[in-house]
């Protein structure tokens, strides 16, 4: 077995030892470093709301459906990096490990880029196919166009954070993000209060704060002493791991932007109701966010233990890890996704004083917190199926069951019972029909691969 396999202190032994502790010491900070980067966005959200108007709170939160469309391809690829980076890291494969942190780093850098120009180029078009009111598209535009300047920095952090996240190490990206977060904070109140550039400076603000958080994480992968140092004179993109990512990655990116998608068309029917109802999903969709980062992070987990585990051949061990992380998800979404709703006056309070804004943001939460654990149990599956190396099927049922969902209530359904309430339903609907094809997956794929394991026998 490598050298490379001695834990430092950030590592995680995912392969030996008890496993509840150790995805609750995996989970939790990567639990905060979501919630850290959401409230780049809520910070903005909450700025501009207090001290620009309701315009530019609709203008901010208009563009996160779009932003996500955007960059959600990209970012899933860096799952297929962390599933590789994971499975030769257990394996003690040092060679490997240090071929693909390169190729994934160049990747990102690469892809930053191209985000950067296509966000700048089709930020108002997009927007105008969303039917996006006339006495914001103006600021939303000017928002996206500079938020997408710091595209290079975002991926590169994230590419950072999955190598990372591979070997365990999840307390020093929330290192980064505590610090980038806090810069994020100061700078959009000062561009905003003092400097008066209202959505230009909450979006600066946000670029210049990605800039922080990714330095520190490639300063980090520069400074290891193992497999998984990065040596930018070794940069490069090697066919063999980038269809490798890709196989993982590229389902994983595009369920994710088509997801994605769907909210978009969602965001559309939400604006046709005015700019009040607008704020509302704003601030609503900010809190909808802090319950998605807490399951993603058990997600995340299930994900970086089951592939460690793949890459030794410990096939009871990954399911220990799928049941353990049901387990974590449920009772974080009892506590979490009911605290949401019960609390939820108080907490768009944070974002609005509007009280119209407020009844709108109330009724979208109903549907979307207290049931929020289906969507935690149904992302699981695909995660421990991409941690296996699984990720087409998956990708296709989600896209049927969500997507397919969502855009049958919001044409056939919603025009004919149209209120907030009926367009919000389509959520745990689509949640169900979902976890019901996935739960059949997984064990599909699990009877097959207990037969390979037999037939080598």
């Amino acid at each position: 077995m490598s050298s490379t396999l001695k834990q430092n202190k950030y590592e995680i032994d995912m392969c030996n030892g008890t496993i509840m502790d150790k995805l609750i010491s995996f989970s939790l900070p990567l639990m905060l470093s979501g919630i850290l980067q959401l409230m780049f966005n809520a910070v903005d959200i909450i700025v501009v709301g207090k001290f620009s108007g309701n315009e530019s709170l609709a203008a901010v939160g208009s563009t996160t459906a779009l932003i996500n469309v955007f960059t959600n391809l990209f970012i899933g690829i860096s799952l297929g990096a962390n599933v590789l980076a994971a499975r030769l890291y257990a394996a003690g494969k040092d060679k490997e490990m240090s071929e693909t942190v390169h190729t994934a780093i160049a990747l990102a850098l690469v892809s930053g880029i191209i985000m950067a120009f296509v966000g700048w180029i089709c930020a108002k078009p997009a927007l105008e196919l969303m039917d996006t009111p006339g006495d914001v598209i103006g600021l939303s535009s000017l928002y996206m166009r500079i938020y997408f300047l710091g595209m290079p920095f975002f991926m590169l952090y994230n590419y950072g954070a999955a190598i990372l996240r591979a070997v365990g190490d999840t307390k020093r990206p929330l290192l980064f993000l505590v610090i980038s977060g806090i810069a994020n904070t100061g700078l959009n109140l000062c561009f905003v209060i003092i400097f008066k550039l209202g959505v230009a400076g909450v979006a600066i603000g946000t670029v210049i704060s990605q800039l922080i958080s990714c330095v520190l994480v490639l300063r980090c992968l520069c400074r290891s002493e193992t497999s998984y140092q990065l040596r930018f004179s070794k940069l490069t993109i090697k066919g063999a791991y980038v269809k490798q990512i890709f196989s993982v990655g590229v389902p994983a990116g595009i369920q994710s932007t088509v997801i994605n998608f769907s909210n978009v068309l969602l965001q559309s029917s939400v604006n046709s109701f005015g700019s009040v109802a607008m704020a509302g999903y704003t601030s609503a969709n900010n809190i909808f966010g802090f319950l998605y980062v807490t399951v993603n992070a058990v997600t995340q987990a299930c994900m970086s233990f089951t592939s460690q585990n793949y890459g030794v051949g410990k096939w009871k061990r990954m399911e220990r890890v799928l049941i353990d992380c049901l387990i974590l998800s449920f009772a974080a979404m009892m506590v979490l996704g009911n605290g949401a709703y019960f609390f939820g006056p108080q907490l768009l309070h944070i974002y609005t004083s509007s009280d119209a804004v407020i009844k709108c943001g109330m009724e979208i939460l109903l549907y979307t917190t207290v049931t929020y654990f289906l969507c935690g149990f149904m992302d699981l599956f695909p995660g421990a199926l991409r941690g296996m190396g699984h990720s087409g099927v998956p990708m296709l049922l989600s896209i049927i069951g969500t997507v397919g969902t969502r855009i049958v209530w919001i044409y056939w359904i919603f025009p004919r019972h149209r209120s907030l309430a009926v367009l919000f339903i389509s959520y745990p609907a689509s949640w169900i029909i979902t976890l019901a094809m996935q739960i059949v997956c997984y064990f599909y794929v699990r009877k097959m691969l207990y037969k390979k394991i037999a037939n080598k026998k």
